[in-house]
């Protein structure tokens, strides 16, 4: 949009940005969309990289929703926009006339809460941006989670924008009950084709309705930026009685791409083809399913600038594309539906019941009852549409009612010569953990892309994205004094940084005829159920023992009568932990559940600052010791990965 000459804004005009690693931030950006439109606001979404900043005054109201990842970093997808607001030359006046707000997403767990958010709105008023209304913060530990704390901001945002943006007279607000058009929709490519005997995806052999089980394929997917990765192991590594399934995953790419301790690979999943077929016979959608579609901007009218982006980029190179391929590949069918979803199904039933039902969980007096529908039995929007069956939903709106299949990202465990195959491609290594569990309402619960990765026989690919982590190990560190703090999968990227110390001796010695480097000591806090059933690398860990100063605890909680985990280990160990942080300086990575675990490893290690000295001289305070743990956070020798 362009500026009108020396008068601010031409329109009521609102810009939402998102930076988002996991795609929480873009469905609250969307969700602050939809109630810009709804108060007459010409509106773009976008991701924050798609912007510069010198555009922001060109809007009446910028809002920025944004996810913090790693420790205390902006999202990938905001790291560009971010980097264009620290240039040195930018005058303190460069924002001037921008009015904007915030909302955040981050989690209490991590140390540095919400940073990337904080980070952002203290540039923009430094660059002399308004802040026009007090930005809000999500916590993923929040008992309601994103909504118990969304929900109320966005509230409170909408009539802050009707207090200082008023309508004007003779208008009002477009009702929650009367729908929004759809910005994209599907449309068949021609009326008198159709592909039956020619589908869009290739189908294997033994992709039937038993692909739940067992399924090889070839991800043809022209998703942006991603590697084809083909898989050489899915093994499981824990025992088939254990309540576990724990896979060791192996994937090759024939690109010779680098990565560090900390880096992910963000795997992106496909739906099953039973449950695809269960969601075209429940909206009547039979034969229209296998029928070519193309995905078109809703209206023609909108110019090229005002067009909102595509749901799902990249369509238009998709060989083949049906109504069938777009669910199977892209639509999170199985996801647990947010408020949104319910206002835009409630608009496809004529019972009465149901939709007065459905109206109800968007809205926020009964956030309550949203969450213990949803959130707490963790249903499906498959199960959602079971139960509400008179929604019947066009099958050209199908994208803009479902929400987009996002990657799932997992840690990757391999380090050192692990990382290369011998033809000089890459190999990532991961340690997954299969997600199937019964809810509080005995229905039988299994992780969309989990769920995927189990299924897939080696030989079939992938598509990945490799993303850069957050535990930045420098090179002094890595060689330094180390504690690895990795309960069950956490231990993935510990054992990265375990064979890239290993890899480091290794060419030492090599190069120095054979002498040892001088390199600190590694302890390995690690912690499961059984030594027998979920020992992770038990056997690795004796072999690099030899090569680096390795020692392993490990903190099985079901062996015994009483439970012990990784904290315990501390407790019975303060002075060792006190020699290595204090009196060497050591680092410390924590990786793993992000709920209680965390906090107790912290709390512990308060407590080693605290006792572990063996002079009451060496000993610290409570309050000097918290301050060498966030001393320490500070310069980068305490850092944590956790999901």
């Amino acid at each position: 949009m362009s500026e009108d000459q020396g008068s601010g804004p031409r329109k009521r005009s609102a810009l939402i940005l998102y930076g988002s690693e996991t795609g929480n931030a873009q469905e609250v950006a969307e969700e602050l969309g939809s109630l810009a439109e709804r108060l007459h606001f010409m509106t773009q979404v976008s991701e924050m990289n798609h912007v510069k900043p010198e555009k922001l005054s060109s809007y009446t109201i910028v809002v920025f929703a944004i996810s913090t990842t790693g420790q205390g970093d902006l999202p990938a997808n905001a790291r560009t926009f971010w980097r264009s607001l620290l240039l040195k030359r930018l005058p303190a006046t460069f924002l001037e006339g921008v009015s904007f707000t915030s909302f955040g997403l981050g989690d209490s767990s991590y140390p540095k809460f919400n940073w990337a958010a904080r980070k952002l709105c203290k540039r923009l008023v430094q660059l002399g941006a308004n802040e026009t209304y007090l930005s809000g913060e999500a916590d993923q530990q929040h008992p309601e989670g994103l909504e118990g704390t969304f929900i109320p901001w966005i509230t409170d945002f909408r009539k802050h924008l009707l207090d200082t943006y008023p309508l004007p007279e003779g208008q009002h607000p477009i009702p929650d009950d009367v729908q929004l058009p759809p910005k994209w929709v599907l449309q068949l490519q021609d009326q008198t084709s159709k592909s039956n005997t020619d589908p869009a995806v290739p189908r294997t052999e033994n992709q039937s309705t038993e692909d739940s089980k067992s399924r090889l394929e070839h991800d043809l997917r022209p998703i942006p930026d991603t590697l084809t990765a083909t898989l050489i192991q899915n093994k499981r590594v824990t025992p088939a009685k254990h309540w576990q399934d724990v896979r060791h995953v192996s994937l090759t790419v024939p690109d010779s791409v680098t990565y560090v301790p900390g880096d992910m690979i963000s795997v992106m999943p496909k739906n099953f083809t039973e449950d695809v077929q269960a969601l075209i016979q429940m909206m009547g959608w039979e034969e229209q399913a296998d029928q070519l579609v193309s995905l078109v901007p809703a209206n023609s009218q909108h110019s090229a600038e005002d067009l909102p982006l595509p749901p799902i980029p990249n369509l238009e190179s998709y060989p083949k594309l049906t109504l069938r391929a777009i669910i199977m590949d892209y639509l999170d069918i199985r996801a647990i539906p947010r408020r949104r979803f319910f206002s835009e199904i409630s608009h496809y039933t004529n019972d009465e019941m149901q939709k007065e039902r459905l109206l109800e969980f968007t809205n926020p007096e009964f956030l309550d009852e949203l969450w213990d529908y949803t959130s707490r039995p963790r249903r499906s929007i498959l199960e959602v549409l079971h139960e509400f069956d008179t929604v019947k939903i066009p099958w050209q709106h199908a994208t803009s009612v479902f929400p987009v299949l996002r990657g799932r990202q997992f840690s990757i465990a391999s380090g050192g010569e692990l990382k290369r195959t011998p033809e000089g491609g890459a190999k990532f290594e991961l340690l997954i953990a299969i997600v199937k569990y019964k809810t509080i309402i005995k229905r039988i619960r299994e992780g969309v892309c989990t769920k995927y990765i189990s299924a897939l026989q080696p030989g079939s690919t992938l598509k990945v994205h490799l993303q850069r982590g957050g535990l930045n190990s420098s090179l002094g560190q890595l060689s330094g004094p180390t504690v690895l703090v990795g309960p069950g999968t956490g231990v993935a990227p510990l054992r990265s940084m375990i064979w890239e110390k290993a890899a480091f001796v290794k060419a030492y010695k090599e190069e120095n005829g054979g002498a040892e480097p001088t390199i600190g000591p590694t302890i390995l806090l690690f912690g499961g159920r059984n030594r027998n059933a979920d020992f992770f690398f038990d056997e690795e860990w004796q072999q690099l023992s030899k090569l680096v100063k390795l020692e392993v605890f490990a903190a099985f909680s079901r062996d015994q009568k009483q439970k012990v985990y990784v904290q315990d280990v501390i407790r019975d160990n303060f002075g060792l932990f006190f020699r290595l942080l204090h009196e060497m300086g050591g680092s410390v990575y924590v990786c793993g559940s992000s709920g209680r675990m965390p906090q107790a490893v912290r709390e512990a290690l308060i407590e080693a600052f605290q006792n572990g000295g063996e002079t009451d001289a060496e000993r610290f305070s409570r309050e000097e010791a918290e301050e060498y743990l966030l001393g320490m956070e500070k310069s980068g020798r305490y850092k944590q990965e956790t999901w």
